[in-house]
């Protein structure tokens, strides 16, 4: 009887330390996801930047060759197409793409934003191009953005301008310089990278887990301190809105961008979600996180296409606040929560203030 009674006593203690715990749960598969993510959207995407980019290359040589007002529509359109790729990218800031040495991300390379007119102007007017110095805002999209769009929309000053060979040479010079550079990282891609990224699937720091979604944070922030809250006069130390500190300030269509940006970020966002559904607390972030994309994208679908987004903030800034303010909601299940529910650490340093 004693004996039965400790067999008892032990099932009893096993069953209860055991309440509530899922026995034959499955770890996470992260190789598969970290896979997925590589062969379904960074790869492709990086290929497509790629061919967009080689065409910009070959659509900007016929401009130079022959400045009229054919050739500069089809250039601006043509940049339009290829800077609307890069959204799709902007977010993989690592391997190739990542930080060495002198070297920033490939964001800040090829697509820092304001960019200096003055430091574009006085490289020209000196014939003394350099597209791997520090002034990363004089070179990548935005520098070409600069020199092929008026914010008048004068194609006639845009061609005489360009009777400059110093300016035509400072535009594909420009233009390469990007294309290289896009070629690099898109080549990466297609050897030996992809299987490594794959198989590092830890959680530590320096593992792929760990900078897919950091470097997924960081381009959110990105988005909401740069391209909304910058202009909007939110950012620390700001006493007013700075209209011309948009993105795509040139074309116009700085809308179109973060519009884009925020779906590659949602898609990315998307590829998580088996992974939260596997942790605890993840599915109630998961519908968070859903209801609050919601309400962003009802927010700038309100939004008009025109007049440009920087008008608009420059004549009715609380018209666009609400941008900002949902943005801010994000930033909580994006950043914060999805960090503890998967016990991924932040390992950049923000100073986002949130």
């Amino acid at each position: 009887m004693i004996k039965l009674f400790s067999y008892g006593v032990l099932i009893a203690i096993l069953l209860s330390c055991n309440k509530g715990k899922n026995i034959a749960e499955t770890p996470f598969d992260r190789k598969a996801m970290l896979q997925e993510v590589a062969t379904q959207l960074i790869k492709p995407a990086f290929n497509s930047l790629q061919i967009k980019a080689d065409s910009l290359a070959l659509v900007a040589n016929t401009f130079a060759q022959t400045p009229n007002n054919t050739t500069l529509s089809q250039l601006q359109q043509k940049w339009l197409t290829t800077y609307l790729a890069y959204q799709s990218i902007c977010v993989y800031n690592f391997g190739e793409a990542g930080e060495d040495g002198l070297r920033k991300s490939l964001a800040e390379e090829i697509a820092t934003f304001p960019t200096s007119s003055t430091k574009i102007e006085t490289a020209i007017s000196n014939n003394a191009a350099n597209f791997n110095d520090f002034n990363r805002d004089a070179r990548g999209f935005l520098a070409i953005e600069y020199l092929i769009f008026d914010l008048a929309n004068n194609q006639a000053k845009i061609i005489a301008d360009f009777q400059s060979q110093n300016r035509k040479d400072y535009l594909l010079g420009a233009i390469n310089n990007l294309k290289n550079r896009v070629t690099t990282v898109a080549t990466s891609w297609n050897g030996s990278y992809i299987d490594s990224f794959s198989a590092n699937d830890g959680t530590a720091a320096g593992s792929s887990t760990s900078m897919l979604y950091n470097e997924f944070v960081k381009s959110f922030e990105g988005l909401k301190n740069f391209k909304v809250a910058l202009p909007l006069g939110k950012r620390a130390g700001q006493t007013q809105t700075e209209p011309a500190r948009v993105e795509a300030y040139y074309s116009g269509k700085s809308l179109t961008m973060l519009k884009k940006h925020l779906t590659t970020l949602e898609i990315i966002w998307r590829k998580f979600t088996p992974y939260l559904q596997s942790v605890e607390g993840g599915n109630a972030l998961l519908v968070a996180t859903e209801n609050q994309l919601t309400n962003m994208k009802n927010v700038l679908q309100g939004i008009a296409e025109t007049p440009s987004f920087s008008a608009q903030i420059q004549n009715n800034p609380i018209a666009l606040e609400p941008v900002f303010i949902e943005l801010q909601k994000l930033t909580r299940y994006f950043k914060g929560d999805m960090s503890s529910v998967l016990g991924i650490a932040i390992t950049y340093s923000s100073g986002d203030g949130d």
